[in-house]
């Protein structure tokens, strides 16, 4: 029988936008992955947490964004640690809990920039293969040579995405102008954040 294909795929989702969804599902078609787990940050290590929405409210963005995709499920693990959330203490967590499946991690391609400054990113890689999606303005062949070589020496997946320049500071910024969001969040979520009045101040966090 063949082990499940599971995929983490981390960030503040604050708030989650179709470039999320897509760069999940490309990784669902790209590398057959039976499920990609969204898990939203509690408190990030390396920025401040997010602001604007409260972890709840990211939560629930994420549980309405994806609740038409089998594929799709959200976990409540680094929320409910009340702590700082190293990404190589989640998938220790992850690979202790589902010893037998074959593990995965979703990130962008501005984070993976920065991997070698990521906490243990050594064992980060040797418990699960990264997929590192490439974005707008994040060009993976100006990384620094050390970096590329890292990356290299542990099998990172790339996975190309569509041209899609939406982001989550891009739809607060929008939201605190009075513009509309429509299409670049799914319907659900611009529902909800219109009835909770999320990020009616502009802020800055990415």
């Amino acid at each position: 029988m063949a082990s499940v294909k599971l995929a983490i795929m981390g960030g503040a989702f604050n708030p989650i936008h179709i470039g999320h969804l897509v760069c999940a599902e490309e990784a669902v078609e790209q590398f057959g992955l039976d499920e990609v787990l969204f898990m939203p940050t509690g408190t990030p290590p390396h920025k401040e947490a997010p602001r604007g929405a409260g972890p709840e409210e990211r939560f629930e963005m994420v549980v309405i964004a994806t609740a038409s995709n089998p594929r799709f499920a959200v976990s409540r693990y680094e929320i409910d640690k009340n702590e700082v959330g190293y990404t190589v203490d989640t998938m220790r967590h992850f690979r202790l809990e589902l010893p037998e499946a074959e593990l995965y991690f979703i990130t962008g391609a501005d984070a993976v920039i920065e991997i070698l400054e990521w906490k243990d990113p050594r064992e980060i890689l040797e418990i699960a293969t990264l997929i590192a999606a490439t974005r707008p303005g994040y060009p993976l062949d100006s990384m620094p040579a050390k970096t590329r070589a890292f990356l290299e020496e542990y099998g990172v997946q790339i996975i190309e995405i569509p041209c899609i320049g939406v982001s989550s500071s891009l739809v607060r910024e929008r939201v605190a102008q009075g513009r509309s969001i429509r299409y670049l969040v799914p319907e659900g979520v611009e529902k909800f954040i219109e009835k909770e009045r999320l990020y009616i101040h502009k802020h800055s966090q990415a």
